[in-house]
């Protein structure tokens, strides 16, 4: 299981960084899993307008607390960040090939994509006999072929049909154009304030993260997301 935080706007991306580190260590843990840290990997995606393909991307497999200051993260200044910090599920669910986000880049334009959930099911509604890696088959199976769009209702059509034993298939899809946050976990939900997500309006940006952190704002500031919501993210118009 994971930890995600994205930031758009005008916001600081030190600040983002210290509050992906506080969740990843556990110092914001407010939830009923045994879970606390979140040491088994980490990435970031951000916009930059002269990396190719208009993104930035940053990949470790150790731990975020172990390993972000060799990292370009302190130094990033863009209008859109995401970091993913990980807690592998399953333990030969470890390195680089499952370190996210993950990405599709024979597609235009490329996606990436970072998951906080588990759906050992996922692969059935692609015709797979057995799964690999959940994560990889979600992607594969919610983000379409073509096109840098998600339609709301035809992607919440899908995650209802997974068939039942998931936990939860909280996720950001971003390309250069648009990021999405989904939130959706199914009815049976065992973990319901882990895999919960908030929102936080600041003046001049949002951020959406994992867990309330107070080191951002107090507590009383930060909203639920709703249940079953696709929330669109325009990372080309102007962000006021």
């Amino acid at each position: 299981m994971c930890r995600i935080i994205l930031a758009r706007g005008d916001f600081d991306s030190d600040a983002m960084v210290n509050a992906a580190l506080a969740m990843s260590t556990g110092r914001t843990a407010d939830h009923e899993k045994p879970e606390q840290t979140h040491a088994h990997g980490w990435g970031a995606v951000w916009r930059d307008p002269e990396a190719e393909g208009g993104l930035g991307v940053h990949r470790d497999v150790r731990s975020l607390a172990e390993s972000v200051e060799e990292s370009p993260l302190r130094s990033v200044r863009s209008d859109f960040l995401a970091i993913h910090v990980r807690h592998a599920t399953l333990e030969h669910h470890r390195g680089p090939d499952f370190t996210h986000p993950l990405e599709r880049m024979n597609s235009d334009p490329a996606w990436y994509f970072m998951h906080n959930g588990y759906l050992p099911t996922v692969h059935r509604r692609l015709g797979l006999l057995a799964s690999t890696f959940d994560t990889a088959e979600y992607f594969q199976y919610i983000v379409p072929g073509e096109g840098s769009r998600l339609d709301p209702d035809e992607t919440l059509a899908r995650l209802r049909s997974i068939p039942p034993g998931g936990l939860a298939a909280n996720a950001v899809a971003v390309n250069r154009e648009r990021a999405y946050v989904i939130h959706w976990s199914p009815e049976e939900n065992p973990f319901p304030r882990y895999f919960g997500m908030f929102r936080l309006n600041l003046p001049n940006s949002l951020v959406i993260a994992s867990e309330i952190i107070p080191e951002l704002s107090p507590a009383a500031e930060w909203e639920p997301l709703k249940p079953e919501q696709i929330l669109e993210i325009d990372l080309d118009s102007e962000w006021y």
